[in-house]
């Protein structure tokens, strides 16, 4: 990993390349291939720029990867491509995927054979299998490359024979297909050898259906795995086709069966629906309240509203999810509207809820390790915040306050900055204040002009020292005297530090401050829960 330089003196500030350049104003860091890479498996796109708004992977988002592999460096990639997957620093699952597809389909032999050697440990869900396979079918023309040849083959054999039989088990009960592919498909193309009778038993209920295994076990002498895997696909199987609610809320309770294994039928019951959140991870159940709520599942004053209200704010579960505040913030938001994005389902919001919900936002401010880095965070109060953050349902001065209040609280070194044309203005955040105080004292300037460059300037002018300067802004990006780029170069030079500027326009589709040759910019285009882990690994430079 290539040091940040975050704290170089003027004479000793590193390039991407590790040389001493003479003048940052005349010579930004260099982006490298190694950064274009990074910021597609991080996010999709090879730019200074992270949208909320998802958009197709096709091979003119991989120029930079052909060109490593082209440059004799396919090994080096793979090789992030998997550390990337590994340490969960992308945002996005599909980028490593597409890439590790590119990888595979290329004609260098070592760059291929290293693509699929880190295909078993990078695709742990069938899910993920099927996305690479097919993003393999995409490139076939455009790679001018056969696909299912003996390697394809023997990585699909290895997925299936890696696993633990009863993990294997459960996941292809709970993911039969996606993205045009089952796994008949790949256990037929693959011509899959099973390596052991646990995973033989799970190739022929996938291949051969539960009626013909059955009939082909139940009088075998089979070893203990197989009865305990027989007994749980057995239970998935009568879950399935049984018409017995009391069954099924016994065989999901017996059996930790979860809502993919249930008919939609059967999530018709409120019943059935108690017996799944017993076990429903807390990042899933927040997914789902409102339409628990709406379904009665969820009744003022009963037992499951109190069990869930406990688990929202179990910080074990929460530490254990690893879950951000911002995360919580975009279920308090969501459950307090009342009401679906599509459809007609609506609710009545439960107070118990929305407290467990704004008391778990607090909480999880401990789950959020500090990156060290010294910041200036920033809010432009030039134009009203009150729209709603692209991808999210989050409006623009909630999102800033809590991202605010969340860097003020773990970083050691942070200042909050509220801003307009002609007005620079520090906010303390003390750590009693609640997330409504905090919005209402970013919000109490009076409304002017945008100047994006003004927490730069104002960071010169108070000699301050900064590594990352975080700006919040709607869509207004505007600026005055100095375009904040050329602001962000003159700062480093006064003060010797190689500062990071992110300009997060909250309610935009396109940015355009970032310098895209200097990878100490970076524009974010909306502001959901993925652009809060976008923001961390710039601050920490892993993209």
């Amino acid at each position: 990993m290539e040091s940040s330089g975050c704290t170089a003196t003027k004479d000793q500030l590193p390039s991407a390349g590790g040389q001493v350049p003479n003048s940052l104003s005349t010579q930004p860091w260099e982006v490298t291939d190694t950064t274009r890479l990074r910021r597609f498996l991080c996010y999709g796109s090879e730019t200074a720029s992270y949208s909320t708004k998802d958009h197709p992977l096709g091979m003119e988002n991989t120029l930079t990867l052909i060109r490593l592999i082209e440059d004799g460096r396919g090994c080096e990639a793979v090789e992030e491509i998997r550390r990337f997957g590994l340490e969960g620093t992308a945002v996005r699952a599909n980028p490593t995927f597409f890439a590790l597809a590119v990888c595979s389909q290329h004609s260098d032999a070592k760059t291929k054979q290293a693509a699929f050697r880190a295909l078993k440990e990078l695709c742990r869900l069938p899910s993920q299998l099927f996305c690479f396979v097919q993003y393999k079918k995409e490139l076939k023309e455009g790679m001018h490359g056969g696909m299912w040849g003996r390697a394809l083959r023997k990585a699909v054999s290895d997925w299936y024979n890696s696993q633990d039989a009863m993990t294997l088990a459960q996941a292809v009960t709970k993911c039969k297909h996606r993205a045009g592919w089952s796994h008949q498909d790949l256990l037929r193309l693959s011509h899959m050898k099973p390596a052991n009778d646990a995973i033989a038993f799970i190739t022929k209920y996938i291949t051969k259906g539960w009626k013909e295994v059955r009939e082909l076990y139940a009088d075998k002498e089979n070893s203990e795995e197989i009865v305990r895997i027989f007994e749980y696909l057995e239970s998935v199987e009568k879950a399935k086709h049984s018409t017995d609610e009391l069954e099924v809320i016994h065989l999901i309770e017996e059996n930790r069966l979860e809502r993919e294994q249930i008919l939609t039928n059967h999530l018709k019951s409120k019943e059935v629906w108690k017996a799944l959140l017993k076990e429903m991870p807390v990042t899933t159940l927040m997914r789902h309240l409102g339409k628990m709520t709406a379904d009665k599942v969820l009744a003022p004053g009963s037992c499951e509203v109190a069990a869930v209200c406990e688990r929202i704010q179990n910080e074990t579960l929460l530490k254990k999810a690893k879950t951000h505040p911002f995360t919580i913030l975009v279920a308090l938001e969501n459950y307090k509207r009342g009401h679906g994005n599509r459809g007609k389902l609506k609710w009545e919001p439960d107070g118990d809820i929305l407290r467990a919900l704004e008391s778990a936002f607090t909480k999880c401010t401990a789950n959020v390790e500090p990156t060290g880095k010294r910041y200036v965070v920033s809010v432009d109060v030039s134009a009203s915040l009150s729209s709603v953050a692209l991808g999210s349902s989050v409006n623009a001065a909630t999102a800033a306050a809590a991202m605010s209040m969340v860097i003020a609280r773990t970083e050691a070194d942070a200042q909050v900055l509220v801003f307009s044309e002609g007005a620079v203005v520090p906010c303390i955040i003390s750590e009693d204040m609640s997330l409504l105080q905090v919005t209402a004292e970013l919000i109490k300037i009076p409304y002017s002009s945008t100047d994006c460059a003004m927490p730069i300037l104002w960071a010169s002018e108070n000699n301050k020292s900064v590594d990352v300067f975080i700006i919040f802004t709607n869509n207004e990006t505007w600026f005055g005297k100095a375009n904040p780029a050329e602001a962000l170069r003159m700062y480093r030079q006064k003060l010797g530090i190689f500062s990071k500027l992110i300009v997060c326009g909250m309610t935009t589709n396109s940015l355009s401050i970032a310098d895209p040759d200097d990878r100490g910019m970076l524009d974010i285009c909306g502001f959901d829960s993925r652009a809060v882990e976008v923001i961390r690994n710039f601050a920490l430079d892993l993209i």
